[in-house]
């Protein structure tokens, strides 16, 4: 059985919109402000997960990660690059710019609730995957790179009451990532 893992930056007030600017926002660009190493590599601590498991993303994250990753060639690039991705997309457009990329065929939340039965899931951005997968709790794990700033505004990671609980807390650069699970008490 695997696990259903949420990974996003976030700012203290938990914005998760338009952490590197790109979405034009006024409040963007907060992740990037940091400088690229708060950024790059596996800040997440995916590890293992990256060898064995697959990645979801909306289309939107897709395309952005698609203009990214290809032309990479460290060791978490080629991670990046080598592990299956699953696209939620209505659109007709292609996904031939990034390597092992397909779409996901059929509802979301019931392939993403079949395919963790088989391996680790990783979410990455993709603000309506994460909510349409969060209100079938569906969720095993939240990791937040979670940024020393507040921008008052912009879409928030939760828009539901939810209980959690923490599994880890540790300094990432300018920012401190936090680790949830499931609260079983909640």
């Amino acid at each position: 059985m695997g696990k259903l893992i949420v990974i996003e930056f976030v700012t203290l007030d938990l914005v998760v919109e338009d952490p590197d600017g790109a979405d034009g926002t006024p409040w963007g660009g907060w992740a990037f402000r940091y400088g690229p190493e708060a950024v790059a590599g596996d800040k997440f601590a995916l590890g293992e997960v990256l060898d064995t498991g697959v990645m979801l993303l909306g289309r939107a994250t897709w395309r952005r990660f698609s203009r990214i990753w290809p032309g990479r060639d460290d060791e978490f690039s080629r991670k990046m690059n080598a592990i299956p991705k699953l696209v939620a997309s209505r659109s007709a457009e292609g996904v031939e710019a990034w390597s092992n990329s397909a779409f996901l065929r059929g509802d979301l939340v019931k392939e993403a609730a079949e395919r963790k039965r088989e391996r680790d899931i990783v979410v990455a951005g993709s603000g309506s995957v994460v909510a349409a997968l969060g209100a079938h709790d569906l969720v095993d794990q939240y990791r937040l790179l979670v940024f020393p700033t507040v921008v008052g505004q912009g879409r928030r990671l939760f828009d539901r009451p939810l209980g959690l609980a923490l599994e880890s807390a540790e300094r990432v650069g300018p920012a401190v990532r936090l680790t949830y699970g499931r609260d079983a008490a909640a």
